[in-house]
């Protein structure tokens, strides 16, 4: 039950300081990665102040012997970059860089009543159930 308490709380976190730094905001997104037009740097400061924090919670959690409500720590056991890694992410980047959303953005997107939104997050779902079905499952 506090795994999923804790998971709430710190979604709920995630979605609050997306929603208060704007970066549920498409333009915001491809602002950023117009590099060669109208450069918005908004995104490069919610990352670093991301890395900060998350920077610090390293340095302890590396002390832990197992996380607070869990048995031991979850971590990858692949290593390598495979040509499943590299064209997975090279679909996340231009669907992202396309339209300027990702994933936990437009989650959090779903209450404005955004018909795009609805439309991303639905295609989203399909192509997560698609590649369920698929050969290419790890």
């Amino acid at each position: 039950m506090m795994q999923l308490i804790t998971g709430l709380i710190a979604g709920s976190l995630f979605g609050i300081g997306l929603t208060i730094s704007d970066m549920v905001n498409p333009k915001r997104v491809l602002g950023f990665l117009d590099i060669a037009g109208e450069w918005d740097p908004t995104l490069l400061f919610v990352m670093g102040g991301a890395m900060l924090p998350m920077s610090i919670s390293w340095f302890f959690v590396k002390k832990l012997k197992h996380p607070l409500f869990e048995t031991d720590f979850k971590i990858p056991s692949k290593q390598h970059i495979d040509m499943k890694l590299i064209l997975g992410s090279a679909l996340f980047g231009v669907g992202w860089g396309t339209i300027g959303i990702c994933p936990g953005p437009a989650l959090t997107s779903l209450g404005t009543g955004n018909v795009s939104i609805l439309i991303f997050v639905s295609s989203m779902m399909a192509g997560m159930l698609l590649f369920k079905i698929s050969p290419f499952k790890a």
